[in-house]
């Protein structure tokens, strides 16, 4: 597969994230990837949860320019606005799969964004969603090429 990528909000937060010190290489050397391959793909709501995260949650935070120009780097991804389409396939794939609303949502933007990839430690690693697979970066067998 070497279509678009679409990054869940976790893997964002885990390469600014020094409290993780495993996660942490392994997550910035994946989104090194898809900088270099340009196939990252965002929504409007990873960035409003990668913000309150790094700012708010993080200990110690990142600062709010720091998170900003990441913001405003990330805008380069396309993240496409919610339609009405968007959460009419996350309510489908909320009622069929049984997945949290936010879950539900990110399946649904990373399928509108034509991405066959999504990454995220939060779902099951190597389910299949109508031609969406998603993979979890820490997995041991995971292929930091994204085929």
């Amino acid at each position: 597969m070497t279509g678009p990528v679409f990054v869940d909000t976790n893997i964002l937060v885990y390469a600014r994230d020094a409290g993780e010190p495993v996660k942490q290489p392994l997550a910035a050397d994946v989104l090194r990837l898809l900088w270099e391959s340009r196939r990252g793909r965002i929504s409007p709501q990873v960035l409003q949860e990668y913000y309150v995260t790094v700012t708010r949650r993080l200990k110690p935070g990142l600062p709010k320019e720091a998170a900003r120009d990441d913001i405003t780097a990330l805008l380069v991804w396309q993240p496409i606005a919610p339609s009405g389409a968007t959460f009419s396939k996350a309510w489908e794939i909320e009622d069929r799969l049984g997945f949290s609303w936010w879950d539900s949502l990110i399946v649904a933007s990373a399928l509108e964004s034509r991405c066959t990839i999504l990454l995220s430690e939060d779902l099951q690693d190597g389910q299949h969603i109508e031609g969406l697979q998603i993979r979890n970066p820490f997995s041991p067998d995971f292929d930091p090429a994204l085929k």
